[in-house]
C-alpha cells in the first residue's frame, strides 16, 4: 500500500520539515509570495486545447452563432424597409407583411441563441470536466515536498473556485464574444452600406474611445482579479485550517485571536475585491455613456440629412439600430474581458499546479521483484535543505524477517529514516538497498507496493468500514476483510458498530476512538500484506487495555515480516531484534534489549528513568 506520512510525536519541528518544520504540513497555509502570470496567451491556447477536443459541437455552435447574429442584423433592414415603402406610403397589408417577417426573424434568432447556448453548455461541461481531472490527476503524481509548501486549502480552492471561473467562462461567455464579434462587424458593414461618411464618424467616435478606455482598464483589472483570486485562496486554507483544527482552538482558548486572524484575511479579501469590481465596474457606465453619445451623434446628424434630403426616415432610423448594435457588441465584449480577466486568473493558478514537474522513475527504472525483505543503509545522509542535514552517514542491516525498532530523543531524525525507506524522499549521499536493489533505480509504485505503514494518527478516508481496510488491496473479498479484521483484534468492535462492516466512516474516523482507528489501520495493512512493515508510533495514543490489543495484533502482523518500529514506550520494542538509538541524525548506539543495557548508554538511561520496561517518562 501506499503510505501517507504524518507527523510522529518524537521528531522535532526543525528537523522534520516534511511534517513539522520548513514547508507547512496538512491545513496549514503557505507563506511563499503569490506568483504572477507568466503568459496569458499560452493560457489561453492552453484553454482552447480542451475546447477543441470537441471540434464537431463547435462547429455545430459556431453555425447557430452565425445563425442568431445574422438574424439580429435583418430586424433593423426590415424597420427601415417599413418604414419607407409601407408606413410613409400607408401601406397596411405590406406593413402586415414585413411586421410578420420581423416577428420570424426575431424568433429565429431566439431559437439560434438558445441552441448556441445549449450546445456550448455541454462543450464547457465537459472541457471543465477534463481541466479538473487532469488537475487532480497532476496532484497525485506529485512528489511530498509539493505538499509540504502549499496549503491545503489553497489546493482545494484552485480545484473548485478557480476551476468554476473558467466554467463560467466558457459557458456563458465565449458564444457571447464571437456573437457579438459578429455582430460588430456585420454592423459597420451595414452602416457602410446605408451612409459611409456617418458610419465613418460614428464607428471611429466609438471605437476609438472604448478601446483608449479599456487599454487603461486591462492591466489594472487583470492585476486586481489575479490577487482577488489569491486573497480566496488564503482565505481558504485558514478555513480549512481552523475547521480541521477545532479540538486544538478550543482547548488551548484561541478562538478569539482565529477569528482575528479570520477578520484580517477576510478583509484583505474584501479590499481586493472590492478593487476589482471597481475596476469592472467601470466598464458598464463608461460603455453606456460612449454608445449614448454615439446614438446622439447620429441622431443629429441624421435629422439634418433627412431634412436636407439626403437620406430617408427609414433609412436613418436603421442605422440608428445598426448604430446601436455596434455599440452594443463593444459594452458586450468589454464586460465579457472582465469576466475572461478572472477566468484567465484562475487558469492560470490551476496550470500553475500543472506545470509542476511530477514524481517520476530515473530513466530505465525496473519493477521491484517479490521481497524477501532484506534492507540496507550504506552511509546515508540526507537533508530537507541544502546545508542543513538531518541525517549523517546511517548504517543499518536489517535481515529479512527481522525486527529493527528506531529510539531516540525528538528531532533526531527517525522518521526520516523512513522517509527515505518509503522514497517520500531520496539520499543526498549513500544508498538503501531492499533485497540488492538500490531503490533509487526501481519503479516507486513497485517498491511501495510491498511496504505498508501504521501510523500514530491514523487517517481514516470517506466510506464504509471496509472500505477503509480494503483501500490497500481493492480486490480482496468480504471474507479476507473480516480475516484480517480478527487478525488485528477489530472484528468485535466492529462487530458492535450499528452496521458492522458497512458502518460509514465519518471525516478522518471522528465517529471512532484512537484505538480502533490504530486496529483498522492494522487490518488494512495486514490485508495488504507487505513484506517490509513501518510502525511509526502506533501505540502512544491508547490506553494500556487498548495497547495490549494493539500489541497483540502488531506481533501477528510483523510475523515473518522485515519490520521498523518507532516507539515512546519501551515495552513496544523490548523483543526487537536489533535497536538502534538515533540522536543528532546518527547511530549512537545498536543491539539488543539485553545489549544496550549491559553498555550503560542512553538506552540504559531510558531504561531506568521510566521505572520499568513498559512506559518512558516525558
Amino acid at each position: 500500500m501506499s503510505p501517507k506520512p504524518t507527523s510522529p510525536a518524537t521528531e522535532a519541528p526543525r528537523e522534520e520539515p516534511v511534517l513539522k518544520g520548513l514547508g507547512p504540513g496538512p491545513g496549514q497555509r503557505s507563506m511563499e509570495p503569490v506568483k504572477r502570470a507568466k503568459d496569458t496567451r499560452a493560457t489561453l491556447l492552453r484553454l482552447w486545447g480542451y475546447l477543441s477536443r470537441q471540434k464537431a459541437s463547435l462547429l455545430l455552435a459556431a453555425l447557430f452563432v452565425a445563425a442568431a447574429a445574422g438574424l439580429t442584423l435583418m430586424g433593423p433592414y426590415l424597420l427601415g424597409r417599413a418604414i419607407d415603402g409601407t408606413i410613409l406610403q400607408r401601406d397596411l397589408p405590406g406593413l402586415a407583411r414585413l411586421c410578420t417577417l420581423m416577428l420570424l426573424v426575431y424568433a429565429l434568432s431566439s431559437l439560434a441563441t438558445w441552441a448556441q447556448n445549449y450546445i456550448m453548455a455541454g462543450v464547457a461541461q465537459k472541457a471543465v470536466r477534463d481541466i479538473r481531472h487532469d488537475l487532480f490527476s497532476h496532484l497525485q503524481r506529485l512528489p511530498l515536498r509539493f505538499f509540504d509548501s502549499h496549503a491545503h486549502g489553497d489546493l482545494m480552492s484552485r480545484l473548485t473556485n478557480d476551476v468554476e471561473n473558467v466554467n463560467q467562462v466558457l459557458t456563458d461567455s465565449v458564444t457571447g464574444l464571437v456573437s457579438g464579434l459578429l455582430g460588430l462587424v456585420g454592423a459597420a458593414a451595414l452602416m457602410l452600406l446605408l451612409n459611409v461618411p456617418l458610419a465613418l464618424a460614428s464607428m471611429c467616435t466609438t471605437a476609438l474611445l472604448t478601446l483608449g478606455l479599456n487599454r487603461w482598464l486591462s492591466t489594472r483589472t487583470r492585476a486586481a482579479f489575479r490577487t482577488q483570486q489569491s486573497k480566496l485562496g488564503a482565505l481558504n486554507g485558514l478555513i480549512e485550517e481552523t475547521i480541521g483544527g477545532q479540538r486544538v482552538v478550543k482547548a488551548y482558548r484561541r478562538e478569539a485571536l482565529v477569528q482575528a486572524e479570520f477578520e484580517r484575511a477576510n478583509n484583505e479579501l474584501r479590499d481586493n475585491a472590492t478593487r476589482a469590481q471597481m475596476f469592472a465596474g467601470f466598464v458598464g457606465p463608461m460603455m453606456n455613456g460612449i454608445n449614448n453619445t454615439g446614438l446622439a451623434l447620429v441622431a443629429g446628424v441624421g435629422g439634418l440629412m433627412v431634412l436636407h434630403g439626403a437620406a430617408t426616415v427609414g433609412t436613418i432610423a436603421a442605422f440608428i439600430n445598426y448604430a446601436r448594435q455596434f455599440g452594443r457588441p463593444l459594452t458586450d465584449i468589454a464586460n465579457l474581458y472582465n469576466t475572461i480577466q478572472s477566468a484567465i486568473a484562475g487558469a492560470e493558478r490551476v496550470f500553475e499546479i500543472m506545470d509542476e514537474t511530477p514524481e517520476t522513475d530515473v530513466p530505465g527504472a525496473q519493477p521491484l521483484p517479490p521481497l524477501q525483505g532484506d534492507v540496507v543503509f550504506e552511509d546515508v545522509s540526507f537533508g530537507y535543505t541544502a546545508g542543513v542535514p538531518i541525517l549523517k552517514g546511517i548504517s543499518l542491516h536489517a535481515k529479512p524477517g527481522e525486527t529493527v525498532a528506531l529510539i531516540g530523543p525528538t528531532g533526531a531524525g527517525k522518521t526520516t529514516v523512513i522517509n527515505l525507506l518509503t522514497r517520500f524522499y531520496d539520499v543526498d549521499a549513500g544508498r538503501i538497498t531492499v533485497d540488492g536493489h538500490d531503490i533509487r533505480t526501481v519503479e516507486k509504485d513497485s517498491l511501495r507496493r510491498q511496504l505498508g505503514i501504521v501510523l500514530q494518527d491514523t487517517f481514516l478516508f470517506g466510506g464504509t468500514v471496509a472500505d477503509n481496510i480494503r483501500y490497500g488491496r481493492p480486490d480482496a473479498s468480504t471474507e479476507d476483510i473480516i480475516e484480517a479484521a480478527k487478525k488485528a483484534n477489530a472484528h468485535a468492535f466492529i462487530h458492535r458498530l450499528p452496521h458492522g462492516y458497512d458502518t460509514p466512516i465519518s471525516e478522518r474516523g471522528g465517529n471512532l476512538s484512537q484505538g480502533q482507528r490504530q486496529l483498522l489501520a492494522i487490518a488494512r495493512a495486514i490485508l495488504a500484506d507487505p513484506r517490509i512493515l513501518i510502525l511509526d508510533e502506533a501505540t502512544s495514543s491508547v490506553d494500556t487495555r487498548t495497547e495490549r490489543h494493539i500489541q497483540e495484533a502488531m506481533r501477528r502482523l510483523m510475523q515473518g515480516r522485515t519490520s521498523f518500529v518507532i516507539a515512546h514506550r519501551l515495552s513496544t520494542i523490548r523483543a526487537s531484534d536489533q535497536i538502534l538509538v538515533v540522536s543528532a541524525g546518527q547511530i549512537i548506539e545498536r543491539g539488543t534489549h539485553e545489549e544496550l543495557l549491559q553498555q550503560h548508554g542512553f538506552y540504559f538511561g531510558l531504561v531506568s528513568s521510566s521505572g520499568d520496561d513498559g512506559g518512558q517518562k516525558k
